[in-house]
C-alpha cells in the first residue's frame, strides 16, 4: 500500500523530461490502466450503459487499454506534464467529444473551428489552457497571474506556458483545428471591418464551446458562488481550480474580476477581445486589411496589408 501511494504521488507531480515520462509510465502501467478503466466504468454507469456482469467489465477494460494507449502515444509530446492530470484530461476530452450529427453547425465556420480547436486543445494542454486567457480576452502573462492571484511558483509556470505555446503549441492547435492561414486572415479582416459583429459572434460561440468542454472538468470544479470565490482567494488555495475553471467559464471569470477589482484597477474587466495569433515577446504582429481608395471600406480597389503591433 505504501509503494502504491508513493507511485500515485509521483504520477501527480511534474515530469520534466521524455525519459522520465517513459520510465514512470512503464513502472506505473497497472495504476494507469486501473485509472483509465475506472473512468470508462464510470462513464458507462453515468450514461445508463452499465450492468454488473463480466461482459461489461471486459468492455471497460478494453476501453481502458485504448485510453491508456492514447495516453502513452501523446504523453511524450506533452512533457513537461503531470501524468495523472494528463491522463484524466485525455480521457475527459475523449468522452466529451460530441456526436457528428449533434455537432453545432455554427462551429463548422472558420471562427467556430478556431475557437473549438483552441478550447479542445486546452482540455489536454496546460499551455493551451493558459493561452485561452490571451486568445479570448487579450490578457498577457502578468495580467493572468494577477487576476488569478497566483503565487510565485505558479506565476513562473504561467510564463513558461506562454513561451511553449508561442514556440510550438499554437501552430499545433491550429493545424489540428483545420483552420487555414487564409481563413485566419479572413477572420482578422472581419475583426477589423466589423469589430462589434465579430465580437458578438465570438461571444456566442465561446459560450457554446465552453459549456460543452466544461463537462470534462473534474467533479470538484463546478461554478462557485460569489462568496465561495471570495473564500477561495482569501484563504489562498486551489490554484489549479482557478486556472482550469476560470479559463473555461467567462461568467465566473467576470465574477472573480469584480471580486478582486480593487487590486486590478489597471486591468480592464474581461471582455471578448479575440486574438488569433500567439502573444510574442515584446509584442504581437497582427495582420489587418484595409481598402485602398476610401476610409469607409466601401470604395473599390485592392486590399493593402497593414501591420499592427501591440505591446505584450
Amino acid at each position: 500500500m505504501g509503494e502504491r501511494q508513493l507511485l500515485s504521488t509521483r504520477l501527480s507531480t511534474l515530469v520534466s523530461t521524455v525519459e522520465e515520462f517513459d520510465r514512470l509510465a512503464a513502472e506505473a502501467l497497472p495504476e494507469l490502466l486501473d485509472r483509465a478503466t475506472g473512468h470508462a466504468r464510470r462513464f458507462l454507469r453515468e450514461t445508463g450503459q452499465w450492468a454488473d456482469d463480466i461482459s461489461h467489465e471486459k468492455l471497460a477494460l478494453r476501453w481502458g487499454y485504448e485510453l491508456l494507449e492514447r495516453f502513452l502515444v501523446s504523453g511524450r509530446t506533452e512533457v513537461p506534464c503531470r501524468p495523472f492530470f494528463l491522463l484524466d484530461s485525455i480521457i475527459a476530452k475523449y468522452f466529451s467529444q460530441p456526436e457528428p450529427l449533434c455537432y453545432h453547425k455554427d462551429l463548422l465556420s472558420p471562427l467556430g473551428r478556431f475557437l473549438e480547436g483552441m478550447t479542445s486543445r486546452a482540455v489536454v494542454s496546460r499551455d493551451a489552457l493558459m493561452a485561452l486567457f490571451y486568445h479570448l480576452y487579450g490578457f498577457g502573462q502578468g495580467q493572468v497571474v494577477r487576476i488569478l492571484g497566483l503565487g510565485t511558483v505558479e506565476s513562473q509556470r504561467v510564463y513558461k506556458n506562454f513561451e511553449r505555446w508561442r514556440q510550438t503549441g499554437w501552430q499545433r492547435a491550429v493545424a489540428e483545428s483545420g483552420v487555414s492561414e487564409m481563413e485566419l486572415r479572413q477572420i482578422e479582416e472581419d475583426k477589423h471591418r466589423q469589430p462589434e459583429r465579430l465580437k458578438a459572434e465570438a461571444d456566442r460561440l465561446i459560450r457554446l464551446v465552453q459549456t460543452h468542454y466544461r463537462r470534462s472538468e473534474p467533479e470538484h470544479f463546478p461554478c462557485l458562488t460569489h462568496q465561495k470565490w471570495a473564500d477561495l482567494f482569501e484563504q489562498d488555495y486551489d490554484f489549479d481550480y482557478r486556472v482550469w475553471h476560470l479559463a473555461m467559464c467567462r461568467d465566473c471569470l467576470v465574477d472573480v474580476y469584480e471580486l478582486r477589482q480593487d487590486e486590478l484597477t489597471d486591468i480592464q474587466s474581461p471582455q471578448i477581445d479575440l486574438r488569433l495569433r500567439p502573444l510574442q515577446k515584446g509584442g504581437i504582429v497582427s495582420l489587418f486589411w484595409t481598402q485602398q481608395g476610401g476610409g469607409n471600406g466601401h470604395s473599390g480597389g485592392q486590399s493593402a496589408q497593414r501591420l499592427s503591433r501591440t505591446s505584450a
